[in-house]
């Protein structure tokens, strides 16, 4: 396969939350795409902008040497990939599909090693950077796979982010997108905490943010989700369901590769029991309710 440039045709599979944006800047980039979504009214506006629908994974694979999935877990990218109407029972040799959802390292290096019977090859690249992100084309990607054949699909990486980095073989942008999330929930868990023990001392949480954004607690969590927690605003740019899922693959690698991991697994807790008051869809910053009824503090 050819480097991939503006100009070329890409499938695209999974039109949610974050691949809607996503497949609009390969659009905006000049790539020609074409789109499958497993709701297909999802793909109204994409189509409007020139994209072309396809009823099947299979379909796309047909007619596109290069295809990005941005799916929901491990069992629907292996699904797409690999099942009765999968893009490897249609896709030619030399092929590569770039799989763009957060899934398990193991289930990426079993799927490379399939579609590597079939002479195509798998770059796992997970994103970071949340809905935000996707829209502005400035996603942090994370890519494993086959260093070669991550040079060629680098363009159409570029149309979808700004920090783009090549971590080693199959798996190796998983386990990265895991070490992430990790970060993301400790951090994220004491920005909450942090700013329910400032409420309770009779601080201002707001003047609080001012006074340390800028010192060693300073963070994107801080920065960027904390205003959102003084304020109630519980909206979703990465959802409480998907963080939840993302440290249960935290939780299966840190199994195998025995690593104990205190804070992660005190973190994820809370974002369990947002799940379990049934705000699944609620964004990750609804943690600070949770700590702020362990404090017994209204709803804010």
């Amino acid at each position: 396969m050819d480097l991939v440039k503006s100009g070329d045709t890409i499938g695209f599979i999974g039109l949610g939350i974050m691949g809607k944006p996503m497949s609009e800047n390969l659009i905006k980039a000049g790539f020609n795409l074409l789109v499958h979504n497993r709701t297909r009214t999802r793909a109204d506006e994409i189509l409007e902008m020139g994209a072309q629908w396809r009823d099947s994974p299979i379909q796309l694979a047909r007619e596109c040497d290069v295809l990005v999935t941005m799916l929901s877990d491990s069992l629907a990218v292996r699904d797409v990939v690999l099942g009765e109407k999968g893009i490897s029972k249609g896709i030619s040799k030399g092929g590569v599909v770039i799989d763009m959802s957060t899934i398990s390292p193991k289930a990426t290096m079993e799927i490379s090693e399939k579609l590597g019977e079939l002479n195509v090859s798998l770059i796992d690249a997970p994103v970071s950077g949340g809905v935000a992100g996707a829209r502005q084309g400035s996603l942090s990607i994370m890519v494993g796979g086959d260093e070669d054949v991550f040079q060629l699909v680098v363009p159409a990486l570029e149309a979808m982010g700004s920090d783009i980095t090549y971590m080693g073989g199959s798996g190796s942008g998983q386990k990265t997108k895991l070490v992430n999330q990790i970060m993301v929930a400790v951090n994220q868990n004491g920005v909450a905490e942090a700013l329910v023990f400032a409420e309770k001392a009779g601080l201002d949480p707001n003047k609080v943010i001012e006074a340390c954004k800028g010192g060693g607690a300073g963070s994107f969590q801080l920065q960027n989700q904390g205003p959102r927690m003084i304020e109630g605003d519980y909206s979703p740019g990465f959802m409480v369901k998907h963080m939840e899922k993302d440290l249960g693959l935290v939780s299966e690698t840190s199994e195998d590769i025995i690593s104990p991991l205190p804070f992660t697994s005190l973190a994820s807790q809370f974002y369990r029991a947002l799940m379990a008051e049934g705000k699944s869809e609620y964004g990750t910053q609804a943690i600070h309710s949770v700590i702020r009824r362990l404090n017994s503090i209204e709803p804010n």
